[in-house]
């Protein structure tokens, strides 16, 4: 069942804010400091509680978790504009609405919660994942070393991310579609990807395996994206949020990944991204056909709160930060040429 919208009060760096989605893309944009990522942490540890009675956890303690608040109080998520009394999350899915609630007088991850075991019960099957911005699966052995023994405390995203990554859920052949994305990223990368001894490798063709440490970034974060097809995790009634995924990229790249992503759509992922990249943004727009459904969130600030703008057209968003920058660049470019 699709993530339907979100509502916010006093949360973080929103006063008040209302986001509807598809269940198909949903690309959010804007400048630093608008919330993209809260929006789908919080979207994402909605989806985790969903298994509370496996892993005995609840909607505010999975938020502590990805957010990692100083001493684990959900209290210092409470927007800081002077006289805001408490803060309200509600996520809304199919006929369901997992509610949160929280003040300064709230302890740890004690919040109020509502609507728990209706939510618990719609979405015990779901399947979620969160590939953070920055890779760190080449760094897995090592982190989670590090974690086990307290010296590091990394939030739940890098966490869960390694854990997904290196389950080998489906051991069996892949069916056609599933061959398809695999055969797309495997020409970008030039391999595939290998998990042994808690650690990590790309085998390039016929090639002795690398290390991940020694493939570069945008590589990995491809490569990433085929383990979590091939072994299962990203399948129809999935869903994945992607932070900034053109990070470090090559840009020739973007419209293969865009292809997979669209794909994925079509088999039933519902897929939530955050990226400041023009290139992306208007790959997803131009190669989108009718089947597919997108929707562009534009987050912006006015008059100090942080408002939103949704519109399934990429270019026909008013406030677009993405596009006012190329256009800009364009428009210098287009000076400096004619001074030539």
């Amino acid at each position: 069942m699709a993530l339907k919208k979100i509502c916010l009060e006093n949360f973080t760096v929103f006063d008040k804010m209302e986001i509807e989605f598809c269940d198909g893309v949903n690309v959010l944009i804007g400048e630093n400091g608008t919330g993209k990522t809260h929006i789908m942490k919080l979207l994402y540890a909605a989806c985790q509680s969903a298994h509370a009675s496996k892993k005995v956890i609840s909607f505010p303690q999975k938020i502590v978790q990805v957010f990692k608040p100083d001493h684990a109080n959900i209290s210092r998520l409470l927007s800081r504009k002077a006289g805001n009394g408490s803060a309200k999350v509600h996520v809304i899915s199919g006929n369901n609405t997992l509610k949160t609630s929280f003040n300064l007088k709230t302890k740890n991850w004690d919040a109020e919660v509502v609507g728990a075991q209706a939510w618990e019960k719609q979405l015990s099957n779901l399947t979620s994942t969160f590939i953070p911005a920055k890779e760190i699966l080449s760094n897995s052995k090592n982190l989670v070393n590090a974690i086990n023994v307290g010296n590091v405390d990394f939030d739940d995203t890098y966490k869960d991310i390694i854990s997904v990554a290196s389950v080998d859920i489906n051991r069996g052949p892949n069916n056609v579609q599933k061959e398809k994305y695999l055969q797309i990223l495997q020409d970008i990368t030039d391999g595939k990807v290998s998990y042994e001894n808690e650690e990590f490798y790309l085998l390039p063709g016929n090639q002795a395996k690398l290390e991940f440490q020694l493939v570069a970034e945008g590589m990995r974060k491809i490569a990433l994206l085929w383990q979590l097809i091939k072994n299962g995790t990203l399948e129809q009634g999935t869903v994945l949020f992607w932070d900034e995924p053109e990070a470090n990229i090559n840009p020739k790249h973007i419209p293969a990944l865009v292809e997979v992503l669209l794909n994925l759509q079509g088999d039933g992922v519902q897929i939530f991204i955050a990226t400041h990249d023009y290139v992306l943004a208007k790959y997803l727009e131009i190669r989108m056909a009718d089947a597919n459904k997108i929707r562009f969130h534009s987050l912006y600030k006015k008059e100090g709160r942080v408002e939103v703008e949704s519109n399934h057209n990429f270019k026909d968003l008013v406030n677009n930060s993405i596009a006012e920058a190329y256009n800009k660049l364009l428009d210098e470019v287009f000076e400096q040429t004619t001074k030539g």
